[in-house]
């Protein structure tokens, strides 16, 4: 287990130091959208220099490190609770490394654990699978983005908002415009629907870890992301909140089957460093 201790070390790493290819670069296409001389595009360009030197230096790419937040697959006869106390040796070892700052408080006592390790910190999500290989997925989600997320239980009159896609539709254009710049976009926008709090809350948090450039399995889904991304960079709030056209990069669903009487929608945000990584294990 000592190799997937340090496989994990180098996971956040990788996560809190270089921001995927794929963000880079919806990053840089806002940057070239946004008019010269504009608020906006300064701030995109203060932002394409911090990931550069964060990844030149191997230093974090923010201030807040934000809470861990582990996806992970595994077949059947693998140890959960093997490969959760290698997570947290990790998570001790990389606060000191790389530094990560300590964000795990105690909701008792109100201290610092001093190493980001506590009751369900990190947040660790584990699903068995078929297959001989292990998926992790990491993401380090910021408190700014995570504090502006926003639950709904359709229908919702004040919004008008139905038990469709299109009631959903407002949910995601209500929750943006709640945030405002509150939460450091350009944004990444994950959505979850289905029968639960619970469920959806976890589902929305997923679509967070998905390329922004893949393409949603189900074609309906697939258009009303396109149609809420064009929706939501009409609404002026722009990068770091200065106005402009980028309010966000990706907009992401994802659905489970409801109860009859159920609809439940949640909006996870992430900020422009939608910090991730992914590591793949053979058995």
């Amino acid at each position: 287990m000592r190799n997937l201790r340090d496989a994990i070390v180098e996971l956040y790493r990788k996560a809190a130091t270089s921001l995927p290819a794929d963000v880079e670069a919806g990053l840089r296409r806002s940057l070239a959208r946004e008019e010269k001389g504009s608020a906006a595009r300064a701030a995109l360009l203060k932002v394409v220099e911090n990931i550069k030197l964060a990844r030149d230096t191997s230093r974090p790419i923010c201030q807040d490190t934000g809470v861990p937040v582990f996806f992970i697959k595994i077949p059947a006869g693998i140890s959960q609770v093997k490969i959760k106390d290698e997570i947290i040796r990790a998570t001790r070892i990389s606060t000191k490394k790389i530094p990560l700052r300590p964000n795990a408080v105690d909701i008792l006592t109100d201290n610092n654990s001093g190493d980001n390790t506590g009751i369900g910190f990190p947040v660790i999500y584990f699903e068995e699978t078929a297959g001989k290989q292990v998926t992790i997925d990491l993401m380090l989600k910021g408190a700014g983005s995570e504090n502006i997320g926003q639950l709904y239980k359709l229908p919702v009159a004040e919004l008008n908002a139905g038990r469709d896609l299109d009631g959903v539709r407002k949910c995601v254009l209500d929750a943006v415009y709640k945030a405002q710049g509150r939460g450091c976009p350009p944004y990444v926008i994950g959505v979850g629907i289905g029968a639960s709090r619970d469920q959806v809350t976890r589902l929305s948090k997923e679509q967070l870890v998905r390329s922004l450039d893949d393409k949603n399995v189900f074609r309906i889904l697939y258009d009303s992301e396109k149609r809420l991304l064009g929706e939501v960079n009409q609404l002026g709030i722009g990068p770091l909140g200065f106005g402009g056209k980028t309010t966000a990069l990706a907009v992401k669903i994802g659905v489970n089957h409801r109860h009859p009487a159920s609809y439940f929608v949640d909006v996870s945000i992430s900020c422009w460093a939608d910090r991730r990584a992914g590591l793949l294990i053979k058995i």
